[in-house]
């Protein structure tokens, strides 16, 4: 049976968890509201652009920017992985890594073996994962969430079009954690390029025929990268904001588990301090008797 000493260390030990644990649930909580409100308000815009996007590149040719759409076999594919850069968030970059793991097992096994299976890290933990195993790490981007914008985004954007454009990779493929709720975040696979047609659009109908104003070439140079861009901005939106619901449903169940620790230690404590009491007292009295013997 652990001493007295022992168990006060551990009551204090737990409690001090315990109030950091509380602490960083309530700093998640204050930065998934803002986090929350960008996604909310970006998706219905990336969406509408990105069914957009998929009807001009469905009715352009290379020569007029349609390069992004250009469905070739792939043989080279690219995946980029956007976890977060820090730990405490449950399952959360755990998912996406193992999503990576089931792409590269199953549907680009053949790609894997033949080593035309690159990546790219947008966050630190997908970054060291890929380290540590010794992958095809074409680049990281920890940066990205070190006061996140559309500018920052977008440079790691266009390095994804340039190599796509160039023959660098045929296909690439963006793994992430998509927000639902404070506290369920789904791990997504989501084709980037090339720019699927409308009818492989999940809920989308058919090509459009749009009328353009002032012309066709110049419009579909400027949208096509655009969007592109911004399709990447969401998904790193929607990564920060389920970062912080996982993390903040996380460090509610550290909380929640410390305080019933800390119930069973401090009932613990009692017990081992009444039993002291009680064995003092039968010594008292057991000497007592010896001098009255």
């Amino acid at each position: 049976m652990p001493s007295l000493k022992e168990v006060r260390n551990r009551i204090t030990s737990v409690g001090s968890t315990m109030q950091i644990t509380s602490a960083m649930k309530m700093v998640s909580a204050a930065k998934l509201r803002r986090a929350q409100d960008a996604i909310t308000q970006l998706r219905p815009y990336a969406e509408k652009l990105r069914e957009i996007l998929g009807n001009l590149s469905a009715n352009v040719d290379a020569s007029e920017g349609g390069v992004y759409a250009e469905q070739r076999e792939p043989k080279k594919v690219l995946i980029v992985a956007i976890t977060s850069n820090r730990g405490l968030a449950g399952a959360f970059n755990s998912n996406v890594l193992k999503l990576v793991r089931n792409l590269i097992s199953t549907t680009y096994s053949a790609q894997a073996e033949a080593g035309n299976v690159s990546f790219m890290a947008i966050g630190k933990k997908a970054s060291d994962a890929f380290s540590k195993t010794k992958a095809g790490l074409l680049s990281s981007h920890n940066e990205v969430f070190d006061g996140t914008s559309f500018d920052k985004v977008a440079s790691v954007a266009e390095r994804i079009m340039n190599g796509f454009s160039a023959g660098e990779f045929d296909r690439v493929v963006l793994v992430y954690n998509r927000f639902k709720n404070a506290a369920v975040q789904l791990p997504t696979e989501e084709q980037f390029l090339p720019v699927l047609p409308p009818e492989q659009q999940e809920g989308k109908s058919n090509a459009i025929d749009y009328i353009f104003e002032p012309n066709k070439q110049d419009i579909v140079k400027a949208l096509i990268p655009k969007s592109l861009k911004t399709q990447l901005y969401k998904a790193v939106l929607d990564s920060i904001a389920a970062e912080h619901g996982a993390r903040m449903t996380a460090m509610n169940k550290a909380t929640d588990n410390a305080k019933e620790l800390l119930k069973e230690l401090k009932l613990s404590y009692n017990k081992a301090r009444q039993a002291s009491i009680t064995n003092e007292i039968l010594e008292i009295v057991g000497g007592a008797e010896a001098l009255n013997g």
